[in-house]
């Protein structure tokens, strides 16, 4: 999936990496030192959640299961409970379904390539890039939330991207943007996703901070406001999703079975209650011991 070469290097690329080396965060997923199961772990776990959250649990993932064979070798119950509160809880049994394929199709080691990087659970185009690029130092287009914000202003001119995943005149941008040697582009990559992430953010973009102000577009053009459709909030309290986690806190605190009138406490809608019940049976992250029993799956 690696994008074409450029025909010559950018004036963005000096200034971008030199910002990344004087100030960007030391993240333990970014460590000389760490493996493509490290990054791995670190991109799921990022997915919608921030770094702050991420960390401790990270650290503690990696302390326990610290390679794909150590997961592999447990129940993809412990990965729901370790997950604890980080949300959106197919991650873990994702990671675990992707750390047994690595196990009997990868002999124990998360794979470098970008194609069979896609045929593990849960793996889609942005995350296979990832690894790729910043676990093996391949040159792919990666563009995530922060990536897509800064190209828009800095290249587009526009003060934010299109809503719903990334389309083909991004991936154009990007791709054109992208320095020719694989470790140079990985290193391009993980500069502007850093850019995004502490300067150049969604509500309050630091200008006067960011190392590439004189040329970017939006700027320039005088922060014109976004006149796209409205950017939608992300709500929770009292969705299902907020539901399902009150759901699976109990199973994922108690030691053995819950009964289904220990989880009635949980929400006193009924209906709703039932319905994101049955919502994580049908995902796989409670297994129905009984009609009234239920347990994380083993």
């Amino acid at each position: 999936m690696g994008a074409m070469p450029s025909t010559r290097p950018h004036p963005l690329h000096d200034p971008v990496t030199r910002w990344y080396a004087e100030q960007a965060r030391t993240l333990p997923w970014r460590s000389p030192a760490v493996d493509g199961w490290a990054v791995l772990v670190s991109e799921v776990m990022l997915q919608q959640t921030p770094v702050a959250r991420v960390l401790p649990a990270y650290t503690d993932w990696m302390a326990r299961w610290p390679t794909p064979a150590e997961l592999a070798a447990c129940a993809a119950g412990d990965a729901v409970r370790a997950w604890g509160r980080l949300g959106y809880p197919r991650r873990a049994l994702r990671l675990h379904g992707a750390a047994v394929m690595c196990v009997e199709r990868f002999g124990g080691a998360v794979p470098s390539g970008y194609d069979d990087l896609r045929t593990l659970p849960g793996v889609g185009d942005y995350t296979a890039a990832a690894v790729a690029s910043f676990a093996y130092a391949q040159r792919h287009v990666v563009l995530d939330t922060n990536v897509r914000r800064v190209l828009a202003r800095l290249v587009g001119g526009v003060e934010y991207p299109p809503e719903g995943g990334p389309v083909a005149a991004e991936r154009a941008v990007a791709a054109a943007l992208l320095p020719d040697v694989p470790a140079e582009a990985a290193r391009w990559n993980v500069a502007v996703m850093e850019l995004g992430a502490l300067v150049c953010t969604a509500r309050s973009p630091r200008c006067a901070d960011c190392p590439v102000a004189a040329r970017c577009r939006w700027l320039l053009g005088g922060k014109p406001r976004w006149d796209g459709a409205a950017r939608r909030g992300q709500t929770y309290a009292g969705t299902d999703r907020a539901v399902r986690g009150k759901l699976l806190a109990v199973l994922r605190d108690h030691p053995g079975p819950v009964a289904r009138v220990e989880l009635e406490p949980v929400w006193a809608e009924a209906v709703q209650r039932e319905r994101c019940l049955d919502s994580l049976v049908a995902d796989g992250l409670v297994t129905p011991l009984t009609d009234d029993l239920f347990t994380l799956p083993t």
